[in-house]
């Protein structure tokens, strides 16, 4: 593994660390591999019965795809990227133990949709989600499956559509956030709901999981049939690296003038 994800465990509890604070923690394959393998090993070790999963640094859980790796793909690459991210969201699907994602910042994205995938989300006031994919001309594909299990279809259109961030308010109003507390506090919050969760009857964790995971799955299977159709047709169009390169060139000009 590289130093992309780290890995500690408090007693019953691992704790996994989207470690890429330099870029908001944005995605790159070898992240993605990794929190896989992170993953593995913590659903293989008996005595941990929850995890919890976070990002370094105070400004974001993470940023989503890191434009820098998409950019450049092409069709063929566009039909890969979508089954890293079924490998990575099968993974986090089919992980037996309670899941809490503590939210330290922004979660755009992939990496908002990696935060509804976890079981139970802890989050402070300044934290905003959201799935701006379509201003960095990424068509949505997993996202609105997810978005729509969550929080219907009306809501998943305005995020998808607009490409808007929700503050923390509307976030823990809607239920995307369950627990709200100041900043200082998320991370404590986070492993006192994880204990809670991992003292919990495990068979009965396990099968409970299992039951939403089914509940859910025709939805997924589906999202990721049209990701591959769908972002093959993006990619081959070329208007995701054009709009890759503008944005970035953009986000450029504002840390020149800064």
């Amino acid at each position: 593994m590289t130093d992309f994800i780290l890995t500690e465990t408090r007693g019953p509890v691992g704790i996994v660390t989207l470690n890429r604070p330099q870029v908001l923690n944005a995605w790159n394959k070898a992240m993605r591999d990794d929190l896989i393998v992170a993953f593995d090993r913590l659903e293989a070790d008996e005595s941990v019965r929850a995890i919890i999963l976070t990002g370094a640094g105070d400004r974001a859980f993470g940023a989503g795809q890191d434009l820098n790796e998409t950019k450049s793909f092409d069709a063929d690459r566009a039909e890969e990227w979508v089954a890293e991210w079924e490998r990575l969201y099968h993974r986090m699907r089919t992980l037996s133990k309670a899941l809490v994602v503590a939210l330290n910042g922004v979660a755009a994205g992939s990496a908002f949709q990696v935060a509804l995938l976890g079981d139970l989300r802890v989050g402070h006031p300044g934290v905003r989600m959201g799935q701006p994919e379509i201003n960095s001309g990424i068509a949505s594909t997993t996202g609105p499956w997810i978005m729509k299990e969550m929080i219907g279809l009306a809501r998943t259109m305005d995020l998808t559509l607009t490409g808007r961030l929700m503050d923390a308010e509307e976030c823990h109003a809607i239920g995307l956030i369950n627990r709200l507390v100041p900043q200082d506090r998320v991370m404590a919050e986070a492993l006192e709901l994880a204990g809670e969760l991992a003292a919990k009857p495990p068979v009965a964790m396990r099968l409970d999981k299992q039951r939403f995971r089914e509940m859910t799955e025709a939805g997924f299977r589906d999202c990721l049939a049209a990701g591959v159709r769908i972002q093959r047709e993006a990619y081959a169009s070329g208007e995701p690296a054009r709009m890759m390169e503008e944005f970035l060139a953009k986000r450029a000009a504002r840390k020149t003038t800064a």
